[in-house]
């Protein structure tokens, strides 16, 4: 086990909290309204060998899962925009309807977290839906609520982003599971060694934690390795309910950093799955809970998966100044002037628009050598 010195941990803990300042941010991508349980994002930004910057993600409109999702427009829409002035602007390029991703007649009830990502011979989506038709195992088929689905997750290739549109979605992952039946909300990194790593999140059949797990597409195969669905355990303080990866970024090999090949992971948690009823006199303060995740950060050291620290025990680290307080499914794209970030925050008015926060590259050399 290699673990970092305590000015290190430090310099990582000011990085996070530079690039994802919740204060500077600005938004990007609006819900389609200003009031809660809607919501834009959960996907991830993308540069082209043109400078050109693609965004996915999903719009979500207000619904109650516990009821069903055949009712409701919940995950409505998946979108991909394009930015041609560095990410000043955003303009929507693709659409993708529920019936766009179905598969194999299986229909789609809600559309959830997505990720791009480019290939040697073109682009591929990965995206997140719950489906209908598939059912629950043996011995667990009155859990499944009525109108209600499981959640897999497929791939869509194409040569280019704009063929992705005629893509055929078909599934790389999904579990019979009862412990990780529902799979969703995936996040690619490309290691050191060339492989794809696929993060995703997992919930039991019961739905009373998310977790997260990985599967690894090696360098010049075609297929993904049978997932690892627990490697990353759930924390015991402010994310005990919940830990769902959404981003890992390789820190720059500069400053405090030169010697070791460090990587920042960036996470979603929450003390429970339903709102707590707090005690009148309880320190008051967000606790985080299913759809208004509060942010985490942990550190990865040479790649060892199985020996993640974390750098956000007894709190967490990210936490909107608005509404619930909510900050999750953040994302960080390196480009040659700095860092870009993205994540969902929580508004005045309960909702959550994708927003945005650009940290240079002096500035992140400067937080890593002090």
């Amino acid at each position: 086990m290699t673990t970092l010195d305590p000015g290190q941990t430090a310099c990582l803990v000011r990085l996070a909290l530079a690039l994802v300042d919740q204060h500077n941010a600005r938004i990007v991508v609006p819900p389609q309204a200003p009031a809660p349980g809607f919501w834009f994002g959960g996907g991830n930004l993308l540069e082209d060998d043109q400078g050109i910057l693609y965004l996915v993600g999903r719009y979500r409109n207000a619904g109650d899962s516990r009821t069903g999702l055949a009712a409701g427009e919940r995950g409505l829409e998946l979108a991909i925009f394009r930015s041609t002035d560095r990410g000043t602007t955003f303009d929507k390029c693709l659409s993708f309807s529920k019936r766009d991703l179905e598969r194999e007649g299986h229909q789609v009830l809600s559309i959830e977290g997505s990720a791009l990502h480019w290939t040697a011979g073109g682009v591929e989506l990965f995206v997140s839906s719950e489906k209908a038709g598939l059912g629950y195992p043996p011995g667990f088929e009155p859990f499944l609520k009525p109108g209600a689905g499981v959640w897999t997750i497929e791939r869509l290739w194409a040569e280019g982003m704009d063929q992705l549109a005629e893509a055929v979605p078909q599934t790389v992952l999904q579990s019979r599971q009862p412990q990780f039946l529902h799979v969703k909300d995936p996040v690619v990194y490309d290691d050191a060694q060339g492989n794809l790593v696929l993060l995703f999140c997992s919930h039991p059949f019961c739905w009373t934690s998310s977790n997260s797990g990985y599967a690894v597409r090696r360098r010049n195969e075609a297929d993904f390795q049978p997932a690892r669905f627990q490697f990353f355990p759930r924390g015991c303080a402010w994310d005990v309910a919940m830990t769902r990866i959404t981003a890992v970024v390789d820190v720059p090999a500069v400053g405090r950093f030169r010697e070791q090949r460090v990587s920042l992971v960036f996470y979603d948690g929450g003390e429970c799955v339903r709102r707590l009823d707090e005690h009148e006199t309880a320190v008051q303060r967000p606790r985080g809970y299913s759809c208004e995740e509060l942010g985490g950060v942990a550190c990865l050291v040479d790649g060892r998966w199985d020996d993640m620290q974390r750098l956000s025990e007894n709190f967490p680290l990210l936490v909107s100044p608005h509404g619930t307080g909510c900050s999750r499914y953040v994302d960080v794209l390196p480009v040659g002037e700095g860092l870009i970030a993205t994540w969902q925050q929580s508004q005045p008015d309960g909702s959550q628009p994708l927003v945005s926060h650009f940290l240079s590259r002096d500035k992140v050399t400067a937080i890593l050598s002090e």
